[in-house]
């Protein structure tokens, strides 16, 4: 059965009972799963103040008691995953194994947050005059307002989740309206696991209209937004005039830069089937790929290969290794992309055109003889499209990595420690895979720089968004 839409607010969930609803369609099928209540002005008051009251007591309860619930959290998701995955697959379009995988993955940034909260100290500072006392405290910001986005609906609600409440904050959250199930199975989660009411809030409807509404309520103290960069940037503004905290791991569009003493054949392969992930509906998908001369024409072959045997279908099937794009909108974007690589004198290798069937599936796609000027190179396509382009010097390629405002990740394939320590010292990202994909792990730190973000979330710095320093001097 299809997650029970609602609101929870204050503890309780709250179906549509004569709210204004908006339905949510399976990408693979069109056919429509349920109906997703959204929330009232006066709803939105309600999960305010909830959140307000809660925070009164839930900054003072002991790090052990917080642990307890989010390592709670983290054993329910694990003995959910199967179900809960299954309605991701529904909603969003990704494959089961995947969505599956997200939740169980997911199960260790609650276990993560558990343990390091009980570690969130301060320090003692030395006097200068010996009947001083001096001291440092890291407490909760307050009532945090969270928005996050369809791609990774479980994963990027609960990496929020628990940094907020762990910290000690209270949390209203506005899930994306067109994949909620993962959200309202979190809202379940932390209920089951014993988080007092009021701590947690979720709120659905139309995004502009929540986010202005909860950003200038003078409740909230914090804000935390994934998603697009031009809404980030709309959100930041509303934000930062009202002298607000704000985390914002916005876009990218990742370099793949494959040098000429790479292992071609394990490159080639491991970029293919990143780039097919949740149909690269991913904000640290490798999206542009430059590749040295020498080795061009191999990796470009066996790239194209691995690429164009992925099979394409429903999530729910076994055999599925690419779902649909989680909206029809997503494959107009990508014909838009195809019309522009056209007219930049593009040759389209593999692909290129829509998958006429009953839901949104746009095939894996290769491009090649590109310039850096196609929008292809220099716009994210957030979809299973691929550039390919050339490169002869290792000080041009980085210059061309850098060249776009964005700077969320990258890659790099060498087997020189040499080319390695320079790209990684050249590159203008906030993380940088080097011959692997290592990111999105509980303890490393998540985020860009540029244009793709400020702050991170995951490893040590998973907090520091979410507490305020207070220094204490006494005699």
């Amino acid at each position: 059965m299809y997650e029970k839409l609602a609101l929870y607010i204050d503890g309780a969930f709250i179906e549509a009972e004569g709210r204004k609803t908006e339905p949510v369609v399976n990408p693979a099928t069109g056919e429509v799963l349920g109906q997703l209540p959204h929330a009232t002005r006066e709803d939105l008051d309600r999960a305010l103040a909830a959140a307000q009251r809660a925070f009164q007591s839930w900054k003072k309860t002991s790090p052990l008691e917080r642990s307890a619930i989010l390592r709670k959290v983290g054993q329910l998701a694990r003995e959910r995953a199967e179900s809960i995955g299954r309605n991701i697959t529904l909603d969003q379009g990704k494959p089961l194994a995947e969505a599956v995988g997200e939740v169980n993955v997911c199960a260790e940034h609650a276990e993560w947050h558990a343990e390091e909260c009980r570690r969130i100290y301060g320090r003692v500072i030395p006097p200068r005059r010996p009947e001083v006392r001096q001291f440092v405290l890291r407490e909760p910001v307050g009532v945090c307002a969270a928005f996050t986005p369809w791609n990774f609906p479980f994963n990027q609600a609960i990496r929020k989740m628990v940094a907020a409440l762990g910290a000690g904050c209270t949390l209203v959250l506005k899930g994306p309206e067109t994949a909620p199930s993962a959200v309202v199975a979190l809202a379940r989660l932390f209920h089951d696991a014993g988080l007092p009411a009021g701590c947690l809030n979720l709120l659905w409807g139309v995004p502009s209209e929540i986010s202005e509404y909860l950003i200038k309520s003078p409740i909230v103290r914090k804000v935390s937004f994934t998603g697009s960069i031009a809404v980030g940037k709309q959100l930041a503004a509303m934000t930062g005039a009202q002298m607000k905290r704000g985390t914002w791991e916005l876009g990218g569009h990742s370099p793949a830069i494959v040098f000429d003493d790479a292992d071609v054949d394990q490159a080639a392969t491991m970029l293919a089937k990143l780039k097919i992930r949740n149909a690269g509906q991913v904000c640290v998908s490798p999206s542009r790929f430059y590749v040295q001369s020498k080795i061009y024409d191999r990796f470009a072959a066996r790239f194209t290969e691995v690429i164009g045997s992925t099979k394409i279908g429903s999530g729910l099937e076994k055999t599925t290794q690419m779902g649909p794009l989680a909206h029809a909108r997503r494959v107009d974007v990508m014909e838009a992309f195809m019309e522009d690589a056209r007219a930049q004198g593009g040759e389209i290798v593999l692909g290129g055109s829509r998958i006429k069937t009953g839901g949104f599936f746009f095939p894996p796609t290769v491009i090649t003889g590109l310039p850096d000027t196609a929008r292809l190179m220099t716009d994210e396509p957030f979809g299973p499209v691929a550039p390919l382009a050339r490169f002869d010097d290792p000080e041009d390629v980085m210059r061309r990595a850098n060249s776009l405002p964005y700077g969320l990740s990258s890659y790099v394939f060498t087997e020189s420690l040499k080319t390695a320590n320079f790209a990684a010292n050249a590159l203008e990202a906030g993380m940088v895979n080097i011959n692997h994909f290592g990111m999105a792990l509980a303890e490393t730190p998540f985020g860009g720089i540029k244009e793709s973000g400020i702050g991170s979330e995951g490893g040590t710095e998973t907090f520091d968004g979410y507490l305020v320093t207070k220094f204490v001097t006494q005699v």
